[in-house]
């Protein structure tokens, strides 16, 4: 808990651009774990290296600061299932529309980039 509140006090001083990545495994028997996390123009590259490689970009702020309390490789509390639930379902709406049914897939594996732009 403590670590939460000088996560976020650290927060309010860090660059305005932050993002994280997470990934799914569908046939895992695992929740997301958290794949990266950066801030400033780190998180800039990271967002635009996703883009380029047609990995969702999802900007949401409660999402992105609960992921950023977690370390790299750690797995997503259950607590945060609902939201990326929403994420990943918002996903396949918008691939469907496109005719890009590979969220469908079972075998698939899934990231996903949280970034908030504070600016």
């Amino acid at each position: 808990m403590m670590y939460q509140q000088i996560n976020q006090l650290n927060r309010q001083h860090q660059p305005k651009k932050r993002a994280t990545v997470i990934r799914y495994e569908e046939n895992a028997d695992q929740s997301p774990k958290v794949l990266a996390q950066a801030t400033g123009a780190a998180a800039q590259q990271l967002v635009e290296q996703a883009q380029q490689r047609d990995i969702p970009v999802e900007e949401n702020m409660v999402l992105l600061n609960h992921l950023l309390d977690l370390d790299l490789g750690e797995q997503v509390p259950p607590q945060l299932y609902a939201v990326i639930a929403e994420v990943l379902l918002f996903i396949q709406e918008i691939e469907k529309e496109e005719g890009d049914h590979s969220l469908g897939d079972s075998t698939t594996t899934k990231s996903i980039v949280t970034e908030r732009s504070d600016g």
